[in-house]
């Protein structure tokens, strides 16, 4: 069940609306995505962008917080409710929680809009996010293929899939830190994650994604997003080099792995720096909030 509270609503047409999902750990972490996303975007326009927030264990004190820092930013409408993650296994990596299944959680009437855009609480935007949205159908959903895990049959993920399937060898892996989806394919979305989960977890390794993938390869439609659009920080793992040949600006950089920029320990790369930028500033709106149990470090 939900237990919506600390709702702010701004009138008028919504452009979209934003979905996270976080526990305590990622309340900063997350804020400074919604800061970043605020400060990409034109005077003016957030009037008619939401937020929603999915959360298991976030306190009444940290929503309000929250709630403050959002219409400080200047986001049309905010909302958070609770929700249950037990049913939820976490099968592979020490840094991911039962939270990030929450992505299938989000009904059309929690959300209140015609479009969803997903955002992990990992990333910051540096662009127009909506351009994915342009021509999606009621029954698509757009993804952007992982760089690092780029096809079906690669890696760890789905494992058994490309054996026990083998036409879905070679087919799109999708990465789910960004997910642009319209409302009226959430309840159905979330019914077949539900059969997924309870029968195929023999071939779940990355926890939602992969089950996001499976759900993509038996049927439904995904339509690509651009590169761009889910950009991967490498700096922190290699030389830089396959990092600075990519082509183009990124619209979102995802900070993906266990190294995250909030972590005094994190390499100090130049994405990095750009995101503790962002990180000062949400940290800064937060205590304004007057949230004392909100403290961060960083480099």
């Amino acid at each position: 069940m939900y237990c919506a509270t600390v709702r702010v609503q701004v009138t008028g047409f919504g452009m979209y609306t934003v979905g996270v999902c976080i526990d305590e750990a990622y309340f900063v972490p997350a804020l400074t995505t919604l800061t970043s996303l605020a400060d990409s975007q034109p005077a003016g326009d957030l009037k008619s962008v939401g937020v929603r927030v999915l959360t298991a264990d976030l306190s009444r004190g940290r929503a309000e917080t929250m709630a403050s820092v959002v219409a400080r930013l200047g986001f049309g409408s905010f909302d958070i409710a609770w929700h249950r993650t037990d049913r939820w296994q976490v099968v592979s990596c020490d840094h991911i929680s039962a939270t990030t299944y929450l992505r299938f959680a989000f009904t059309a009437d929690f959300v209140g809009d015609d479009h969803l855009i997903y955002l992990d609480g990992d990333l910051v935007v540096l662009g127009d996010l909506a351009t994915p949205l342009d021509g999606l159908g009621p029954s698509r959903l757009a993804l952007v293929q992982d760089e690092l895990v780029a096809t079906v049959g690669r890696g760890a993920a789905l494992p058994g899939v490309a054996d026990r399937w083998p036409a879905f060898r070679g087919r799109p892996y999708f990465n789910a830190g960004v997910m642009w989806c319209p409302t009226s394919l959430l309840s159905g979305l979330n019914r077949s994650i539900t059969r997924i989960m309870a029968g195929a977890g023999q071939h779940i390794h990355f926890n939602d994604q992969d089950a996001l993938n499976l759900w993509a390869l038996h049927g439904s439609a995904v339509v690509p997003a651009p590169p761009a659009y889910n950009r991967f920080e490498l700096d922190r793992f290699e030389d830089g080099a396959q990092s600075r040949a990519r082509e183009g600006t990124p619209v979102v950089l995802h900070f993906v792995g266990p190294d995250k920029p909030w972590q005094p320990t994190c390499p100090d790369t130049e994405g990095v720096r750009l995101y503790r930028s962002y990180l000062r500033q949400a940290a800064s709106l937060v205590s304004r909030a007057k949230d004392p149990t909100a403290g961060i470090r960083w480099q």
